[in-house]
């Protein structure tokens, strides 16, 4: 599943498009429109980005599961050299400390993430400042085209600005599209 990144100038454009999509098969589930105007998304029953994709949990939280990890074999190695727990100590022992601090790293990269913007999105974050509408639409690889299609015939004043194929993965970029693409 791909995700289609298009910005759309006005709220009725982003209504239009929403409904249009909709008559094309696209579920509610797969269309989120961000933008700074939360309450006027609301009036007009359009699904808003969630905070998965608005904030930078994700990425962050991997960020800090795997310093956690890290920071968890080196004191599960200090442990197992010093001996503090004797000679005869249990392994759970070790495997316990790296999970834990697995897991703190996990939570506190989490918690950071929540104060931050989504990477991938905050390249838009001028035009969503400036009163534009970035929609993002989860397409499935059938339904991709038809999409694109739909768009470039019915709303011309919508640009796609980016195709990401990975937005599940927080560790990976965004590439932008170039005008006309």
């Amino acid at each position: 599943m791909k995700c289609l990144y298009y910005l759309s100038p006005t709220l009725d454009s982003a209504h239009k498009i929403s409904d249009d999509l909709h008559e094309a098969g696209v579920d509610d589930w797969f269309i989120h429109v961000i933008s700074k105007d939360d309450s006027g998304l609301k009036k007009e029953h359009i699904h808003s980005g969630n905070y998965i994709e608005k904030l930078d949990i994700l990425r962050y939280g991997i960020i800090g599961a795997v310093i956690g990890f890290v920071c968890g074999l080196v004191v599960a190695a200090i442990v197992m050299v010093t001996e503090p727990f004797g000679s005869e100590a249990k392994s759970i022992i070790y495997y316990g400390i790296v999970i834990l601090l697995t897991c703190f790293g996990a939570w506190s990269g989490g918690l950071t993430g929540v104060a931050s913007d989504n990477k991938k999105i905050g390249e838009f974050n001028s035009d969503i400042e400036s009163g534009k509408y970035l929609i993002l639409i989860y397409a499935r690889k059938h339904m991709e085209n038809v999409i694109q299609e739909m768009m470039k015939k019915n709303h011309p004043e919508s640009t796609l600005e980016a195709v990401d194929e990975n937005f599940y993965n927080p560790l990976i970029g965004l590439k932008r599209q170039h005008a006309g693409n």
